[in-house]
């Protein structure tokens, strides 16, 4: 295929773009470093319109196919931010950031995104207007709903938009996909409990929100087990467990517990919330202190349209032979706010036997270039088949 060809001749420029994203992390919206090369890359490679600034630090380039008699317009994007994690990969080209990597692989996304971008400005073998977006922070800052906040789909006329992250674990170069939902909602939680501190010699004079903090804890847990239907998905998971004293013989007045309640249905999403908070501020009573909850509905569930799934399945077969279908993920994708506004969908491509992502040891690889390439590229020529 022509389009794998060329990707094999560019496999060696598109992993030294990569590397050198992976030497230079940045988290969330502070992704000034990788923006501004992102938009001379783009500009270099002759996109009609490059923007900058949309959602705080995302980038959006515009390829215009040699025709435009269909009027379409389709959406690809990648993530360009990091994580705040220390790298321990060893690697040559390891990031030069102490306590920031690129340890979910969004270097790789953004360097298939460009080198996607790089051909289909050379080639422009297509009818209508392709449109790469590169946002920044999908690591819990929502960018990509800053980006849609900022009107970025009116803007360039996005009417569809597909989107591709990396599975480690899966065939290099392989594809997976299912329709619907597929990520899962990410709510967070913050619980401080209020209690009477004292000496640890006289516990019968305080009110020790230590005990009453691993109540809730342990009880949080039958929100999944006890309330929810068991066929249904959800996990509870308090992530934090700080005292506002560390001595060893100082029982705290307060704790402040932190967690993740990941769902895939508003009525699941709605429960969690409910229970969570019930669970909280009941076992707090009933040993004389007070809980305060605060919830905060983050990522919605990450939902496939069905016709551009078949689409993007479709492509996949055509670049790797075959597409399985992909399991559920309890993870999170802010990606679904581009799915909520634009019919799209979201796809993994196989990254080979290493690390998960999110550990300090994980690296994209680089083999999985000219794929992931290959499948960006054919979205734009298959859906917007150039004119006869």
């Amino acid at each position: 295929m022509p389009v794998k060809n060329r990707f094999a001749e560019l496999h060696d420029e598109i992993t030294a773009w990569r590397r050198d994203l992976h030497e230079h992390p940045e988290l969330l919206f502070d992704t000034h470093r990788t923006s501004a090369l992102v938009a001379e890359k783009l500009e270099a490679f002759g996109c009609d319109e490059v923007v900058t600034g949309i959602g705080r630090t995302g980038v959006v380039g515009v390829i215009k196919g040699k025709t435009n008699r269909s009027g379409k317009v389709v959406g690809l994007r990648a993530d360009m931010d990091a994580l705040p994690i220390h790298e321990q990969t060893g690697v040559a080209y390891a990031s030069k950031t102490p306590g920031a990597m690129h340890a979910c692989g969004h270097d790789g996304h953004t360097a298939m995104l460009l080198g996607a971008a790089k051909y289909l400005a050379e080639t422009r073998n297509f009818d209508g207007t392709a449109v790469v977006i590169f946002q920044p922070a999908e690591e819990g800052g929502g960018g990509g709903r800053e980006m849609c906040n900022d009107g970025m789909m009116a803007r360039f006329g996005i009417q569809e938009v597909y989107g591709m992250h990396n599975w480690p674990g899966h065939p290099m170069g392989s594809f997976a996909i299912r329709p619907g939902a597929f990520f899962a909602a990410t709510d967070i939680f913050e619980i401080e409990v209020e209690g009477l501190g004292g000496h640890a010699a006289k516990p019968h004079e305080t009110i020790d929100t230590t005990i009453v903090a691993s109540h809730i804890v342990i009880a949080a847990q039958t929100i999944a087990s006890r309330n929810a239907d068991p066929v249904d998905q959800i996990v509870v998971s308090v992530t934090s467990f700080e005292t506002s004293s560390k001595a060893f013989n100082v029982i705290p007045q307060r704790v402040l517990l932190k967690g993740t309640v990941r769902t895939m249905t508003t009525e699941m999403r709605d429960l969690a919330e409910t229970r969570l908070k019930a669970v909280a501020t009941g076992i707090a009573a009933s040993f004389g202190a007070e809980a305060r909850v605060d919830y905060t509905r983050n990522y919605p569930v990450m939902v496939n349209h069905d016709e551009q799934t078949e689409f993007a399945a479709k492509v996949a077969e055509k670049v790797a032979g075959a597409c399985e279908e992909a399991p559920l993920v309890m993870g999170g994708e802010d990606f679904a706010f581009m799915l909520e506004e634009r019919p799209g969908a979201y796809i993994l491509v196989g990254n080979g036997p290493g690390a998960a992502v999110h550990h300090p040891e994980y690296n994209f690889n680089d083999e999985a270039i000219p794929a992931g390439c290959s499948w960006w590229a054919e979205i734009v020529e298959q859906r917007l088949p150039a004119a006869g």
